[in-house]
């Protein structure tokens, strides 16, 4: 009987001692690695996320190109005019103005003046004859033709020409892209162009 107790209790102590470092194993933690990668705990849903921050070494596709730089202030201020200069003329200078010939006498105003798509005027739109504008008839002067003195004080500027005032009621009207289209239009006619049903019975 004592031998079998004796049996029983050391085939317990040797189960102990061979299975417990097992078990130990099993519950204590180990050391970490250091070159292994470390493995963050799972997150709970209901806490609040930190916020992500972009990498900016990596391009992001499509969003990677950058806008081009703005213009600093003092590219822009050299690509714009800021002030008239004594050797400029505004456009609204010209017009209405009176064109005076040599004697000093007005032969009629500026009604417009015709510039070159890339820069440059080439004629002012003078209206001669007529009263009060009524009947006038508008001739493109040659800039050329045209003297221009100006006050640098103030702006203003006289118009005169070597053209008289006969020349310029003799010389042809001059006619603006819309008028000759206005021309070359067919001209409507008096007929009556609407269909009408029949009423015949059948």
């Amino acid at each position: 009987m004592t031998r079998k107790l004796l049996t029983t209790v050391a085939a317990g102590a040797l189960f102990a001692t061979a299975f417990a470092p097992a078990a130990f194993s099993q519950t204590a933690p180990q050391p970490a690695d250091p070159a292994a990668p470390t493995q963050a705990a799972p997150a709970d849903p209901a806490a609040p996320k930190p916020p992500v921050t972009p990498d900016v070494t990596k391009p992001a596709g499509d969003a990677a190109q950058a806008p081009a730089p703005a213009p600093t202030a003092d590219t822009a201020q050299a690509s714009y005019l800021t002030e008239q200069a004594p050797d400029q003329v505004s456009a609204n200078t010209y017009i209405g103005q009176s064109v005076y010939n040599a004697n000093n006498e007005s032969i009629g105003s500026v009604n417009d003046l015709i510039m070159k798509k890339d820069g440059g005027l080439v004629a002012a739109i003078v209206g001669v004859g007529g009263f009060l504008g009524i009947g006038e008839k508008n001739v493109a002067v040659p800039m050329e033709k045209i003297t221009i003195a100006q006050n640098t004080q103030d702006g203003s500027v006289k118009l005169t020409t070597s053209e008289t005032a006969e020349s310029l009621k003799a010389a042809p009207e001059f006619k603006t892209l819309a008028m000759q289209s206005a021309e070359k239009a067919p001209a409507a006619t008096g007929t009556d162009t609407t269909a009408t049903g029949s009423t015949t019975p059948k």
